[in-house]
């Protein structure tokens, strides 16, 4: 059952339409693309972040069959394929956050010129300090915190994405949180 024009296809309507029809992938593909690029992006930076987001999309054409609608939506499904692709590139993404807490960098913010100057000065300020203390994370832990804070996705999409309950998803992220926190006290204990 194609969608008519003007609607967007459920996820379970794509997967039927593109296991009849490996073309309609490319539907999938047009949906979740900028995402899953910002994620790994993100993780990795944009030059690795575009051979990992379509690295993801070949697992996936190459595993459509196996993609089950009663276990999740697709781009939970899609975000659980980048992490684990992601995690190839461990030493890649540690020398990243390395890096970030040597540099310091601006972001564009937006809001009033004196909101933008307050929050920008801010995130200059934590970048180093919260890159660092990512290094400190297990991998369980930096999954969940990244997946939650880049790639937008609810506690119900990262335990579909890494397979795990979502009790889990919780008690990472609580860990993790105070880990953080603890950490960015320590490297700046006047902010």
């Amino acid at each position: 059952m194609t969608a008519e024009v003007g609607e967007r296809a459920s996820d379970a309507d794509l997967a039927e339409e593109f296991r009849r029809d490996p073309g309609r992938f490319t539907a999938v593909h047009e949906r979740y693309f900028r995402d899953i690029y910002r994620y790994a992006s993100s993780r990795l930076g944009a030059q690795e972040a575009e051979d990992v987001a379509a690295e993801t999309f070949c697992v996936a054409f190459g595993g459509r069959d196996r993609f089950d609608p009663e276990r999740g939506g697709l781009r939970s499904w899609l975000f659980g394929i980048a992490t684990n692709l992601i995690a190839r590139h461990r030493r890649t993404e540690a020398r990243r956050y390395r890096a970030l807490a040597r540099t310091v960098t601006d972001s564009p913010v937006v809001g009033s010129h004196e909101d933008r100057v307050l929050t920008s000065v801010a995130a200059a300020r934590m970048r180093p300090a919260l890159a660092k203390a990512l290094t400190r994370l297990n991998q369980g832990e930096r999954d969940v915190v990244l997946l939650v804070a880049l790639g937008g996705l609810g506690y119900d999409e990262v335990a579909q994405a890494l397979n795990i309950p979502q009790g889990t998803v919780g008690s990472r992220l609580s860990r993790a949180r105070k880990k953080l926190h603890k950490a960015i006290g320590q490297e700046n204990p006047h902010g």
